[in-house]
């Protein structure tokens, strides 16, 4: 019985829900990367860092090659870069209206 797409897409924004996941994906938006460029950016413990990569791996999200001694990660599809986008902009929009709200209460509007 296939899931429905609902609880995939769910399923898929959970998996998206963690600070050390989001920061992996943003860093892999400009190209593949080893773990140890991710270990020197992120600033988390190894084994920590590679929690996170497996979980992001187990949902398609990145995909993982070896070049020579070195794993690689990328992100699986450039959607996830675009859908890292739409984030910004949404994060935006409501910090802004936020923020008209807040100056409006300032003023005592």
């Amino acid at each position: 019985m296939s899931v429905p797409l609902y609880q995939a897409k769910a399923e898929m924004f959970r998996t998206l829900g963690h600070p050390v996941r989001i920061r992996v994906l943003e860093l892999l938006q400009d190209g593949p990367k080893p773990v140890r460029h991710l270990l020197a950016e992120i600033h988390v413990e190894a084994s920590s860092l590679s929690q996170q990569l497996a979980v992001l791996r187990r949902a398609g999200i990145v995909l993982t090659y070896r070049d020579g001694p070195l794993v690689m990660y990328a992100l699986s599809t450039p959607h996830v870069a675009d859908l890292l986008a739409a984030g910004r902009h949404i994060l935006r929009a409501v910090l802004a209206d936020r923020d008209g709200l807040l100056v409006e209460l300032r003023s005592g509007s």
